[in-house]
């Protein structure tokens, strides 16, 4: 069974809410929102649903609520789609 989990690095509080792949394979999410009462978490999750083109009720923070590094788990989607699709909504050119 594919990998369908990907690895996610928040700033909460930021400017605007935007993502980026790095060469690395990690995700880095930013989201106005505070990380207060799950604010943030839900936004990283609401932006992720677009950029990946799937309804928000297929993710779930599998760990890391509490935390900058999360594992988020997408169903219905391989990490591998997942990465691609990522990577394509950021705007870099995929491998």
């Amino acid at each position: 069974m594919a990998e369908r989990f990907i690895e996610v690095r928040v700033t909460p509080r930021a400017n605007a809410d935007r993502l980026s792949v790095g060469n690395d394979g990690l995700v880095a999410v930013h989201v106005r929102a505070a990380p207060h009462d799950g604010a943030a978490n839900e936004a990283v999750l609401r932006l992720l649903s677009k950029a990946l083109k799937v309804p928000r009720t297929s993710l779930r923070i599998a760990s890391g609520q509490g935390s900058r590094l999360k594992r988020v788990e997408i169903e219905g989607l391989s990490g591998e789609e997942a990465m691609r699709r990522l990577t394509k909504a950021s705007g870099r050119s995929g491998t």
